[in-house]
């Protein structure tokens, strides 16, 4: 294993000061106990928004925290959620009396530590909604999951949540436009290598030279079968064949198409990708009006990609639209 680390153990304590000190423009950070703030928090008049999960998916949660998205991110250690209690002090921190949203991946510790989180915020008079994300449509139930996982969705939840909350919608709106978006993205992914977890030191999982897992998690937990490696081609027909399917997406939707890398993949292989499956949809009848290609939701340095789904109305394109300005994604501002 070769890791640019220097002890296991200190991994996202070094990695946050590391995050602090290079966007100390964006965001301020806490370290007992340990979340990433939006500089100006809590925002008067705005709802506030709240998300995390473990760590080794960057730039997922803490590189979208700024204006036009999350008001807090809650890093756990490596693939482990965070605790009830970074979690609560970060949402009273965002707290501005208009509530907060927390933004949750179906995995069960985070749903149980948010929702603890949740309750112990509400008895110092703070209402929090929650919405789960489980865009995944590879498998149903895992290692680390009742149900669908949530997974690169994620971020087009918190981009459109953010978005809503910073035009002034109350906590009720901003719920109901991340649970549409949640509702209408599909997401599958492939993997083409395993990766390492620091403090584990070997891969998370096995793979032959000539073997890829289609549906992997974002945890490396097992998706749907494990074929010998086809061209690129091939692989996408994969994904977007049971993502398509599940909606369903039809002839004259509009979509927004997320082409994930899952840490370890070059971008010229992800714009391979976007360029079939922007074909498949174009064959279908469904345009794509809005693209995004790059690594978002990683798993370390695993080799991989995901492609993501969303199914766009004026609403949610407006709100994609709306200007951001976080560490991974800005623009308008």
């Amino acid at each position: 294993m070769k890791k640019l680390i220097n002890d296991p153990k200190n991994v996202v304590d070094e990695a946050v000061v590391g995050f602090e000190a290079a966007h100390g423009d964006l965001v301020t950070v806490s370290h007992d106990p340990i979340y990433i703030a939006r500089k100006d928090a809590p925002v008067a008049g705005k709802v506030g928004l709240v998300s995390g999960g473990g760590s080794g998916h960057e730039p997922l949660h803490g590189g979208f925290v700024g204006f036009g998205m999350l008001d807090a991110a809650v890093p756990g250690p490596v693939f482990t959620s965070p605790t009830p209690d970074p979690i609560l002090a970060a949402t009273k921190a965002v707290d501005a009396g208009k509530g907060v949203l927390h933004i949750v991946k179906n995995y069960t510790g985070d749903v149980l530590n948010f929702e603890t989180a949740a309750d112990l915020a509400s008895a110092e008079d703070i209402e929090v909604r929650t919405v789960i994300v489980d865009d995944d449509v590879a498998v149903k139930d895992s290692l680390y999951t009742a149900g669908r996982r949530g997974v690169a969705g994620t971020v087009l939840v918190e981009k459109i949540a953010g978005a809503a909350a910073e035009r002034g919608d109350d906590l009720d709106a901003v719920a109901a436009v991340a649970t549409k978006v949640n509702a209408q993205v599909r997401t599958m992914g492939v993997a083409l290598t395993p990766c390492v977890v620091p403090h584990a030191g070997e891969p998370s999982f096995v793979l032959a030279d000539d073997e890829i897992e289609i549906g992997i998690g974002i945890h490396g937990e097992p998706g749907r079968e494990r074929i010998k490696l086809e061209p690129a081609d091939a692989i996408v027909d994969r994904l977007l064949g049971p993502i398509l399917e599940d909606l369903p997406f039809g002839s004259g939707d509009e979509v927004l198409l997320l082409v994930n890398g899952m840490g370890g993949t070059p971008q010229v292989e992800l714009y391979i990708v976007f360029k079939h499956a922007a074909e498949v949809l174009a064959e279908k009848g469904i345009t794509v009006t809005r693209s995004l290609v790059g690594n978002f939701v990683t798993s370390l340095e695993m080799q991989g990609v995901s492609i993501s789904v969303l199914k766009l109305d004026e609403e949610l394109t407006g709100l994609w639209d709306a200007p951001v300005q976080t560490a991974a994604l800005r623009w308008g501002r």
